[in-house]
């Protein structure tokens, strides 16, 4: 199969969308008070053969918006420091723009129509990119607004697992709890996860077949 035969498959496997499993730190639980720190974004192939795969992550930093929040109780979980001279740090526009880029360029090469948040307890991280794109008035957000793929559904119908990292361990992942609470690290065991689930799902249908011989 040739790689345009296979991004057609892609494009259709989700209805246009192409699923794109995405990962915020910040500093809290509100969306419109608290920061956004940190944000990964882990878009995903198929191959000619029809299995999902990650590709590698997209990251940054991101600098908390002028009147932010920053809950000492998050800080804490996420281990982020917002004021450390080296973490790199760019605006939100800057970070939605990175993030963005990359998105939509997978997006054109799979032949979809457009992105589709996937996340663990993905109404929270879209929440967050959301209210950024308000806050900075972006207009080319490649993602759909309020439609996402959870994997804390998945997994609990897949494994009977919510939690990610015994989701991710019993799909037969590895899981350091030392890495947790980084957006790299959560974006890319989350992006393992999904394609787990999905290919796992693969093996279990017959999605191929035509309609009606199934």
């Amino acid at each position: 199969m040739n790689v345009s035969a296979a991004a057609l498959r892609m494009a259709q496997r989700f209805r246009g969308f192409l699923p794109v499993i995405v990962d915020v730190e910040t500093g809290g639980f509100d969306s419109e008070r608290h920061a956004l720190l940190e944000i990964a974004a882990v878009t995903v192939h198929m191959d000619e053969d029809g299995w999902l795969h990650p590709d590698p992550v997209v990251s940054t930093h991101v600098e908390p918006f002028a009147g932010s929040e920053l809950d000492p109780r998050s800080l804490e979980v996420n281990g982020i420091d917002p004021t450390h001279p080296l973490r790199g740090a760019v605006p939100e526009k800057a970070a939605l723009d990175l993030i963005f880029k990359a998105v939509r360029g997978a997006v054109r090469a799979a032949g979809c129509q457009r992105a589709i948040l996937v996340g663990h307890n993905a109404a929270f991280d879209l929440g967050f990119l959301n209210a950024a794109i308000r806050r900075t008035d972006h207009k080319r957000s490649p993602f759909h607004p309020f439609s996402c793929f959870d994997t804390v559904t998945l997994a609990g119908l897949a494994y009977g697992q919510t939690v990610l990292s015994r989701a991710v361990e019993a799909a037969g992942g590895q899981w350091d709890a030392r890495e947790a609470h980084a957006a790299v690290y959560d974006t890319e065991r989350t992006a393992e996860l999904f394609c787990t689930i999905v290919n796992r799902w693969k093996e279990l249908s017959d999605l191929d077949a035509p309609p009606g011989s199934r």
